[in-house]
């Protein structure tokens, strides 16, 4: 008797590799190799390090609109939840309800999560209980944290009022470990957690088989409102944890924090190689994403050949041109 042996084969042709999930890490390269002819001090370490940091705010965001997307949902409101957990947070540490800095420090980060997991789950629940189509229901939303952080700031900026707690807070984002910009370790240690779950964990193949098809997931037994509605509370925890490291970075917030990362959160997620229909999540194409957008913007400001000004309409191309990436190469 013979043994059948199912041998793995390397791919022969570009037809057998994934075009959508390397295209992201090639555009990154080749806008590398542009940002250098554009300007020589692109490539040095500490203008590589400041873009990657500058980033980190989206990225993070987007990895939590990877699970949202690939569940076959969306979420306008990350950037108007930003300013409203922010803003409680602040306010919460302005109270000095706790004397230690140290521990008003860290009871602020926890109100940031439980906040940020909150609005998630309200974004969840309108959208799946409430049976409201997920651009309906977050625009909605939207509108109620960017309306209710307006009141709470009436109309001016929320500020770290506490100097020593300023400065205990300050290196989250300005502060390093071994070299490396704490901002960029919590990119990376979110996205490694992200991707586990996603990959490696039974809700992560299930949030794929809901964004896949709704109706097959459903009848295999999962319950497609569960993964849904746990997809945007994970969303409104990387919101949180954005707001974590954004904080420190100013020290204040306002009604106008935040204004259109929902553009950037959902561009970074489709340049990266997730299908904006569902289905499909990749975090590390996510994380790509949001480097592409920022290096973008820096090269703009160090070339002089475009204005910084027109950073909006840039990244409102790309999307456009991810999308008609993507489908091209759905058809072949």
């Amino acid at each position: 008797m013979s043994a059948v042996v199912t041998e793995t084969k390397a791919p022969k042709t570009s037809r057998d590799w994934d075009m959508a999930a390397i295209a992201p890490f090639v555009a990154l390269a080749l806008l590398l190799v542009l940002g250098y002819f554009a300007n020589p001090n692109f490539v040095s370490l500490a203008n590589l390090t400041n873009v990657i940091t500058r980033s980190a705010f989206i990225a993070v965001i987007a990895l939590g609109a990877t699970y949202v997307i690939s569940a076959g949902g969306l979420d306008l409101s990350v950037g108007a939840m930003v300013a409203f957990v922010a803003s409680l947070m602040i306010l919460f540490m302005n109270s000095g309800v706790i004397a230690d800095p140290m521990l008003m420090l860290m009871a602020g980060m926890a109100v940031a999560l439980v906040l940020g997991a909150a609005c998630g789950l309200a974004n969840g629940l309108i959208t799946t209980l409430g049976r409201i189509e997920p651009f309906i229901a977050t625009l909605g939303t939207m509108g109620i944290y960017r309306g209710l952080t307006t009141w709470l700031s009436q109309g001016g900026a929320i500020t770290l009022k506490d100097r020593q707690l300023q400065q205990l807070y300050r290196p989250v984002y300005f502060g390093d470990v071994f070299g490396v910009p704490i901002p960029i370790i919590v990119i990376f240690v979110t996205a490694a957690l992200a991707a586990f779950v996603l990959y490696r964990t039974r809700y992560g193949r299930h949030v794929i088989a809901v964004g896949s098809n709704e109706e097959v997931a459903r009848y295999s037994g999962i319950s497609v409102n569960k993964v849904r509605t746990i997809a945007y509370v994970v969303q409104g925890l990387c919101v949180a944890v954005a707001v974590m490291i954004y904080v420190p970075r100013l020290g204040s917030t306002s009604a106008t924090t935040g204004i259109l990362w929902e553009l950037q959160a959902i561009t970074a997620v489709v340049v990266g190689g997730t299908a904006l229909r569902g289905g499909v999540g990749r975090i590390w194409g996510t994380i790509c994403g949001a480097f592409i957008l920022e290096i973008v913007g820096n090269i703009m400001i160090l070339s002089n050949f475009v204005s910084e000004y027109l950073i909006g309409a840039i990244q409102g191309a790309i999307i456009i041109i991810a999308m008609l990436v993507q489908r091209s190469l759905m058809r072949k």
